[in-house]
């Protein structure tokens, strides 16, 4: 893949996560932060990267896993 296209990647992978600080919900923060991680995902795996690619995927599941707590939460409500 063309380095300049993934060169992008990261820098909207940067924006979606600096956009996170953003949300006023924190449904809202989990989707982006979620977001924000594939693509630092995908571009780890670009660039060839195990550290970031595992921490993202940390980020990713961490954030989908408090997301599903917090609707499981809101839907006992």
């Amino acid at each position: 893949m063309n380095q300049v296209v993934i060169e992008w990647l990261g820098w909207i992978a940067t924006a979606v996560f600096v956009g996170s600080y953003l949300c006023r919900t924190s449904g809202r923060l989990r989707a982006v932060q979620m977001a924000g991680a594939v693509l630092w995902i995908a571009y780890g795996a670009l660039i060839s990267s195990m550290p970031v690619i595992a921490s993202n995927s940390l980020v990713l599941v961490a954030a989908a896993w408090t997301l599903m707590q917090s609707t499981k939460a809101e839907a006992q409500s």
